[in-house]
């Protein structure tokens, strides 16, 4: 999430160089509920010691509304297909998603 939100601090200032504003809140989606209460919550545990930085970095931009985090099941989430060996199935459904034609199937 902290590498995500960077980057797109990194594409907002981008967009503001350009003289393109976008005022609206960036909506982060995960599908790891573990990782928004830690993010969402301000006590920090003796498990999460080794994650602080990441964990401030994304506070701070959700509490100044430039991000706002969501939580995505698994099953919707589209960057699966990028992280994780799916199934023909689930292939399929994330090709679908994402847009993406085949070209060389009959029409």
């Amino acid at each position: 999430m902290a590498s995500t939100c960077c980057e797109l601090s990194w594409l907002r200032c981008l967009l503001q160089d350009l003289q393109l504003t976008h005022s609206e809140p960036i909506t982060l989606p995960c599908d790891n509920q573990a990782a928004l209460h830690i993010a969402a919550n301000l006590v920090f545990h003796e498990r999460t010691r080794h994650i602080e930085m990441d964990c401030h970095f994304i506070r701070d931009k959700i509490q100044d509304g430039s991000k706002v985090t969501k939580h995505v099941s698994s099953s919707q989430q589209v960057a699966d297909i990028l992280t994780k060996p799916l199934g023909k199935e689930g292939f399929s459904t994330v090709l679908c998603k994402l847009g993406v034609l085949d070209i060389h199937s009959p029409t």
